[in-house]
């Protein structure tokens, strides 16, 4: 039953899942505040203010998942909630650049903590039949804050300073720990016994090795030495993890999650997406500051109606994905974000925010709405209860590549335009990447059975193998005991 403790649930991890990717975008516009606050800096040491962020909620995102599957979803995100809170305290009185990477380094590790878990308590308290209805509205919380992020760091410097985009964490994440201790159910612990700790050390250091190479790969060069050995590493560890994971009784993931066909092709059309989202997001703001002239304010405000569509759209096509399936939403939202994205890129040098920069804000807003959760739903959709924040978890990897990935290629493609019309050409390009990227994303979803698998099997402790059934009804693991659905 959804019930009101249910509603307090949903509403504590939708908070938590916007607070957590708020930062991935309010830092960004405050970034040139934090460089002047410290003159004398290397660029490449500034960088990791933001790549540290980064690095680190990819690395942790799945370790954290596997052990909050074991010891309780409610656990381990009042735990990553505190860290993140007390980090972000840290980073507002950093009295030195060094100090301040280093506290932002504890607040991405806080943060892997909460993104896989808060969607799990959403899984979690939602009936097997709705549960893209919360994906929805979890995913319309996570988009919104990406989104909006940017208006609300421009407001906070032009008040004060860098700091106060730290301290505005702060009363959300103590009231979020408040709410969360009272009022979130109590989890029984569902094994004590830890998962492949050394697995999961070298799962987390092959994705940020994945990451290092793609955050830095513009400024190292794509075939220079330094960003070849980041690649080359990760794909050894990567490697290594695959085949442990074959070997350890208790993997940190499992490999029969991937014989579910929905979750591969829900993490690779997320991938793609995110690609897509956070190239736009950075695109947007930097072609209304350089090619229209606006201020950061006013470009924050003006991507407003893109996020505030996105809002509306999540919940009600949650709904419609668990009454018509998932690729009935991803693939008509996918081509609805290229389309608004090619609006976009018809916007000439003189600004026309009516004529043609709305319609195409509202019209990736709604594809956006559309096909992003709803990726994420489809991604878990075939998976048992008590792997929700494990698969939830590598769902937010992939999310997160798919986001560094977006925003290096869409630095790789605007450079340093030293004209108007070399601005403007670049834009073009950022948006053609965007819309195709949105497109190949759709392309993944039409994989997708429309059935999701009734009495979905899990993947339980010692598993060694899951058969794949035929027709619509990807991944069981044939040899298990059917696993009850809340």
């Amino acid at each position: 039953m959804y019930d009101r403790g249910h509603r307090a649930s949903v509403l504590i991890a939708c908070t938590g899942a916007f607070l957590v990717f708020l930062d991935t975008t309010i830092v960004n516009i405050a970034f040139p505040d934090i460089s002047a606050s410290f003159p004398g800096a290397s660029r490449d040491l500034l960088s990791w203010v933001l790549d540290g962020y980064f690095v680190v909620i990819a690395a942790l995102l799945v370790p954290a998942g596997g052990l909050a599957d074991r010891f309780g979803h409610k656990r381990v995100f009042l735990w990553g909630l505190g860290l993140f809170t007390l980090s972000s305290l840290l980073c507002a009185v950093a009295p030195s650049l060094e100090a301040l990477i280093a506290f932002r380094i504890l607040q991405g590790a806080g943060a892997a903590a909460i993104a896989p878990t808060s969607l799990a308590i959403i899984l979690d308290s939602f009936p097997a039949e709705k549960r893209a209805a919360g994906v929805g509205l979890w995913g319309a919380a996570a988009a919104a804050a990406a989104a909006t992020g940017p208006t609300l760091g421009a407001a906070l410097v032009e008040l004060d300073s860098w700091r106060l985009v730290f301290l505005v964490n702060l009363p959300l994440g103590a009231a979020l720990l408040f709410a969360g201790r009272r009022l979130l159910p109590h989890q029984a612990l569902r094994d004590t016994r830890l998962p492949d700790l050394p697995g999961a050390l070298t799962l987390a250091l092959g994705l940020a090795a994945v990451t290092l190479g793609i955050v830095e790969g513009n400024d190292w060069g794509w075939t220079g030495a330094g960003t070849l050995a980041a690649f080359g590493t990760a794909a050894l560890l990567l490697g290594g993890v695959v085949g442990r994971s074959r070997r350890h009784p208790r993997p940190i993931v499992e490999p029969a999650l991937f014989a579910h066909r929905s979750f591969t092709l829900g993490n690779l059309g997320t991938l793609l997406f995110a690609a897509a989202f956070f190239s736009l997001i950075l695109g947007n703001v930097l072609f209304l500051t350089t090619v229209w002239g606006y201020s950061i304010i006013s470009a924050g405000l003006a991507t407003l109606p893109g996020p505030a569509t996105t809002t509306v759209v999540s919940g009600p096509a949650g709904r419609l994905a668990d009454r018509f399936g998932h690729r009935a939403l991803i693939v008509p939202g996918a081509l609805v974000f290229a389309v608004g994205a090619m609006v976009l890129r018809s916007a000439g040098a003189e600004p026309d925010y009516l004529g043609t920069w709305l319609p195409g804000t509202v019209l990736t807003g709604i594809g956006i709405g559309l096909a992003f959760p709803t990726l994420g739903a489809a991604a878990v959709r075939d998976i048992a209860d008590d792997r929700f924040a494990t698969a939830s978890a590598v769902n937010a990897a992939f999310r997160q590549v798919g986001a560094v990935l977006g925003t290096a290629i869409l630095i790789a493609i605007v450079g340093e335009p030293a004209s108007l019309t070399q601005a403007l050409d670049v834009s073009n390009a950022a948006y053609l990447f965007a819309a195709l990227a949105g497109l190949a994303s759709g392309a993944v979803a039409l994989g997708l059975s429309r059935q999701r698998t009734e009495g979905a099997r899990g993947v339980g402790e010692g598993d060694r193998e899951a058969a794949v059934a035929g027709g619509d009804i990807d991944g069981l693991a044939a040899d298990l005991p059917e696993q009850s659905r809340a």
